[in-house]
């Protein structure tokens, strides 16, 4: 950091607001919130990516309609890439990059014609000129931050996605050597939910790495949800040879079973490659029912063979299981028609077939029932 911007920057160990040049400040490509891209170096590149990715425009509309608010400085610190002869120091945004990226549109028709941003209001030239510099507060570095991130973007009022925030755990974890319980305890985490975003980063990490390509799905969108909240079941820690302590590290699963985890990877989100739809349509019931299948082997070899996750569970319960749950849920419906009747019952003769179709049904079933009951008799 050079002197002078440290010394306007810093009075008595108080971290200040300053503006700075527009052009002194650099979009961080290691931002949070870019964990679902490949490694995107350049701007241009990295400006396009946010703006199809991060709802951009909003910001870029509330500026262009209200001006920056010098009450939300970007958070930046000293860019470790080598200065040229003569230039300035320049700074890596580590919080408003959005912001940021908003600006640069607004003053730059050449990068809104990049990004087709063509919809951005043209600002006056008294507005551009307000923009030439925005407001700035200075950090040393990257670690001075991690626990005004873990309050704002973790568990508080700016949280980032699943994903993004299991990738700055991982850092804070990893880089800053901080532990998974402390960084629970400064944000106020109290349902373990640092460590089952950080078991399930950990698990994505080492898929990608075995040749799991997320861009290879079925699945409409990726939700890292569905991994993590998996990984922190006891079947699926089964399934894939961890723990719940011992998965917190890099490359957990055992090479014995990384085919299981890219199985699992397939089952969670499918595979275009192989013309493979997810057997988790939805996270409720679905990953519960996926849970009961591969803690069952008759019913796991029959996900195998490709048999739908309905008739694999089916397989896992047995017929007494799937027989006495349909009773059940029968009788629940029977109940619910029972409680509407009065209002739901207009003397409709198609309601009265329908009903006559069902006693029919019931005593069929309860004739087959006596009949093995007495079979069954000494």
């Amino acid at each position: 950091m050079s002197e002078s911007i440290a010394k306007q920057a810093k009075d008595d160990a108080v971290w200040k607001v300053i503006p700075m040049e527009l052009d002194r400040l650099i979009l961080d490509p290691d931002n949070p919130r870019l964990a679902s891209a490949d490694a995107v170096n350049d701007k241009k590149e990295l400006l396009k990516f946010m703006w199809e990715e991060m709802a951009v425009d909003e910001v870029a509309l509330s500026i262009a309609a209200n001006g920056y608010f010098q009450e939300e400085p970007l958070l930046v610190i000293p860019s470790d890439k080598p200065k040229k002869e003569g230039e300035k120091q320049k700074y890596v945004v580590v919080e408003g990059n959005r912001r940021l990226c908003a600006v640069m549109l607004l003053r730059d028709s050449k990068l809104r014609e990049f990004v087709k941003a063509t919809d951005l209001p043209l600002l006056t030239g008294k507005q551009l000129d307000d923009l030439k510099k925005l407001p700035v507060s200075i950090y040393e570095n990257r670690k001075d931050l991690w626990e005004y991130f873990g309050f704002r973007h973790i568990n508080g009022p700016k949280a980032w996605d699943a994903e993004p925030k299991a990738k700055y755990v991982a850092t804070v974890h990893e880089k800053y050597k901080v532990s998974l319980a402390e960084i629970a305890r400064k944000i106020g985490d109290q349902h373990k939910y640092v460590k089952r975003i950080y078991r399930g980063y950990v698990l994505l990490e080492q898929a990608e790495k075995a040749g799991f390509n997320r861009e290879d799905r079925k699945a409409n969108r990726f939700n890292f949800s569905h991994l993590y909240t998996a990984a922190d079941q006891q079947q699926y820690q089964k399934f894939l040879g961890i723990d719940s302590e011992g998965s917190l590290k890099r490359d957990p699963v055992p090479k014995s079973k990384l085919d299981d985890l890219k199985q699992l990877m397939v089952w969670l989100y499918g595979s275009k490659s192989d013309d493979k739809a997810p057997v988790i349509r939805t996270q409720n019931p679905d990953l519960n029912y996926l849970r009961e299948v591969i803690g069952n082997k008759t019913g796991l070899a029959a996900l195998r063979s490709g048999l739908p996750l309905e008739r694999a569970l089916q397989i896992s319960r047995g017929d007494t299981q799937v027989f006495r749950q349909a009773l059940l849920k029968a009788k629940v419906s029977l109940q619910e028609a029972k409680s509407v009747v009065t209002t739901g019952y207009e003397g409709d003769e198609e309601d009265d077939a329908l009903m006559s179709d069902v006693r029919k049904t019931m005593e069929s079933i309860e004739s087959e029932m006596t009949a093995i009951r007495k079979n069954r008799k000494p």
